[in-house]
């Protein structure tokens, strides 16, 4: 025990480590009030269009604490040995967290997705109960809007189940420019609170402050293992757990890129040569090729003036981007002609797309629509082919597996879904106790990584009844994304972090603060490189450093 204390008062937790040094942001301009932005914004209710100025836009929210020190944040030094997450005696952290647990419920496969009728009437008592993963591994309660069925966790088998109709589900007015940050030194707006224009359907009784707290030896522990039994722990971390091929020590900033709007949406070609930034209807593309100096090299007009970019995604070949936001279509730009050029367009029924994923193949895309559909496109054909239904609210994130045969989608009804994208129908589905606004599953397989508007990472395992809770971020968790490598992944929040993890147990590799919310992130196809979107109205560029 005497070794053990003593291996806790040489090491620290990333809690109490210097993070990477605060993005300079003296360029920056600093409105007063209201703001907006990709998943991070939401509109205020019955706001007039007469609100909808350039003044309202709170680019930055002030914050004054930035940290500096090392880049690394801790534990990535070339050290065999990680950072300690807390003590294995947290016992106060695993009664609390239970009660945010998920749990997984089968999926009826009888009805196709394409010949599904629209979500109409339906009691709304059921939008406030929530899963808990019990030690007996019995019946779970259907939360809103999902089937009832054998606790995955247990059993392992999708069970049969029936659901009532779901309830309605109003879709919200468009978009605003009021609410990205709130005032210095104030509570911050509804629209900081949760960027898809719904309030959350639950409060969570889990404090991570209080569970952080209660690690051996007074070290605070921020990454949770939950066993199949609902147990929680600090998580343990193996000695190759910051060290070794794939993972980074550190990220380096090495470019800025001043959009002018609040940036929603990005993503890096494949090489890295461009980057691609969606703000206020329009997407510029950079040519980072001259470093700092890096400079847009195109504009390109998509949604109208006063309406978000909330997604951009580029096929395999480069050649093609696609737009969805604020709007009822999504834009196909041919980025072969010698001036980008508008050569599809894809109408759906809902008033706003809020992500986009492509299949490996290039042949279909995936888009999360404001109505919880999920829309599956032909796009050499430009036709709508199937649509997902199952989401009892807006469908707020998606990813696909590398093999191209399922889809991962969450929503703003606390759940997170599969769907066999050959028999058409929903396989699983993950009920949470908060919304869902990102998430991402690992290139290399079996594991999902799922952000929540709580502030919470879980990382599922999506084949066994095995999961970790990871709590770094102090807000909402507005974007996600693995590595190509699967070894480590990034998540971003409105707390200004860039936070960088080892996949799947969560060790904090190395943590960067930057001066407002983070909306957006991608990460290279070389896993050389890292972009951020954020709500003082550029993207961030970073080049990662390993060995």
């Amino acid at each position: 025990m005497a070794k053990l204390d003593d291996r806790h008062r040489r090491s620290s937790s990333p809690m109490s480590r210097n993070r990477s040094p605060a993005v300079d942001r003296s360029s920056a301009t600093v409105a007063s009030s209201g703001g907006n932005g990709g998943p991070e914004k939401r509109p205020k209710y019955d706001l007039d269009e007469d609100s909808k100025s350039e003044q309202d836009v709170i680019v930055d929210d002030n914050n004054d604490d930035a940290a500096s020190g090392s880049v690394n944040g801790g534990g990535a030094g070339g050290s065999a040995s990680p950072k300690e997450n807390g003590g294995a005696g947290d016992t106060s952290a695993a009664s609390a967290a239970a009660a945010v647990a998920p749990t997984v419920s089968a999926a009826r496969k009888e009805r196709p997705a394409g010949k599904a009728t629209p979500p109409v009437g339906g009691s709304a008592a059921a939008a406030g109960k929530s899963h808990t993963p019990n030690s007996t591994g019995g019946r779970s309660t259907p939360a809103s809007g999902g089937g009832s069925g054998r606790d995955l966790t247990k059993h392992g088998k999708h069970g049969a189940g029936s659901r009532g109709p779901p309830p309605p589900v109003p879709y919200p007015p468009p978009l605003s420019a009021a609410d990205l940050s709130p005032g210095f030194g104030g509570p911050p707006p509804l629209g900081m609170q949760n960027p898809f224009h719904r309030p959350p359907l639950h409060q969570l009784a889990f404090d991570p402050a209080s569970a952080m707290r209660s690690g051996m030896a007074g070290k605070p522990a921020y990454s949770f293992l939950i066993t199949e039994s609902g147990g929680m722990q600090p998580a343990p971390f193996p000695p190759d757990a910051m060290v070794g091929p794939g993972v980074p020590r550190h990220a380096k900033q090495i470019s800025s890129l001043p959009h002018g709007e609040v940036v929603c949406a990005v993503t890096i070609s494949n090489p890295c040569r461009h980057v691609f930034t969606g703000g206020k209807g329009c997407v510029k593309v950079w040519d980072i090729g001259a470093g700092s100096r890096a400079a847009p090299v195109h504009s390109l007009d998509c949604l109208q003036r006063d309406n978000y970019i909330r997604s951009v995604k580029l096929l395999q070949d480069g050649r093609t981007l696609i737009v969805g936001g604020e709007a009822s279509t999504l834009t196909i730009w041919d980025l072969a002609s010698p001036t980008p050029r508008v050569k599809g367009e894809l109408a759906s029924g809902a008033p706003a797309c809020y992500a986009l994923a492509v299949s490996p193949d290039s042949k279909l895309c995936f888009s999360c629509c404001s109505d919880g559909n999920i829309a599956v496109w032909d796009l050499h054909n430009q036709q709508l082919v199937r649509q997902f239904q199952g989401h009892t609210d807006g469908a707020s994130c998606v990813d696909i597996t590398p093999d191209g045969n399922r889809l991962w989608t969450g929503g703003l009804d606390n759940t997170v879904r599969c769907w066999e994208l050959r028999e058409s129908c929903e396989l699983q589905k993950y009920d949470f106790s908060s919304q869902i606004f990102s998430l991402g599953y690992c290139p290399t397989g079996d594991w999902l990584a799922v952000g929540m508007e709580s502030s919470t990472v879980e990382v599922l395992n999506v084949n066994k009844p095995e999961k970790y809770q990871l709590h770094l971020h102090d807000s909402c968790v507005l974007s996600l994304k693995f590595a190509a490598c699967g070894r480590w992944f990034v998540s971003t929040g409105k707390d200004n972090l860039l936070n960088a993890w080892r996949t799947p147990y969560g060790a904090s590799i190395f943590q960067t603060k930057e001066a407002s919310s983070v909306l957006s992130c991608d990460i290279s196809a070389d896993d050389r490189y890292i972009v951020t979107g954020s709500g003082d109205k550029r993207a961030t560029l970073y080049e990662v450093a390993y060995g």
